[in-house]
Formats: structure tokens, sequence, C-alpha cells
């Protein structure tokens, strides 16, 4: 159990930190850097790279956006198995589909009970 979490921690905090250098190091958004996540968690989970890691690092790898994107690459990869061309359009939102009504659930949740404020 102690080495599970040290590996969720090791993994889960290397990719923390890395996208905290991007926001340092380059002149990059946090959106586009959250982007940047997602579309490499697809192409590494499009290879067949990701799911090795996820297996290793539990939530260290499954919980950080690159771990939604690989959740889609797998999706789709899984729809087109059964489905054919159709499932390249379909099995990512399928897949992903608890973590996509969780985030809005709560963010409307969050609107509803936080006060908005201008950025200054």
């Amino acid at each position: 159990m102690a080495m599970e979490l040290l590996r969720a921690f090791v993994v889960g905090g290397a990719l923390c930190a890395a996208g905290q250098l991007l926001i340092d190091k380059t002149r990059l958004t946090p959106a586009r850097i959250l982007s940047i996540y997602v579309v490499t968690g697809v192409l590494l989970g499009a290879l067949g790279i990701y799911q090795p890691l996820a297996d290793w690092a539990g939530a260290g790898a499954t919980v950080p956006l690159t771990g939604f994107g690989n959740t889609l690459a797998d999706g789709v990869r899984r729809a087109v198995a059964e489905k054919g061309a159709l499932g390249a359009f379909t099995g990512g939102f399928t897949a992903a589909a608890g973590g996509i009504a969780a985030a809005v659930f709560f963010a409307f949740a969050a609107a509803l009970i936080c006060k908005p404020k201008e950025k200054k």
C-alpha cells in the first residue's frame, strides 16, 4: 500500500511540477497548458504508452488531465473496435461521460455558492 501511494505521489507530482515549470518558464497560458496535457494523454494513450504508466502509478497518472486524455483515447479505440468508424466520434464521450458530468455538476454548484469578482 505504501509503495502504491509513493508511486502515485511521485508521478502525479512530476506531472504537476512539469505544468508549473511550463507556467513559470514559458509564455503559455494555463488554458493552453491544460490542453497540451489532454492532447499528450490522448497521444500517449493512442500509442499504448500511457496505460502501462497508469497501471504502475495508479491515481498519480489517472487523475491529472493526461489521464483524461488517455481515457478519451481508450474510449475511442474500444468504440471503433465495436461500432466501426462511428465509434471515433462517440467513444471518447462515452468513456469520459462520468468525469464530464461531474465537472459540469461541480462547476454549477460552485457558481451557485461562490460570488464572482472581477480580476484586477
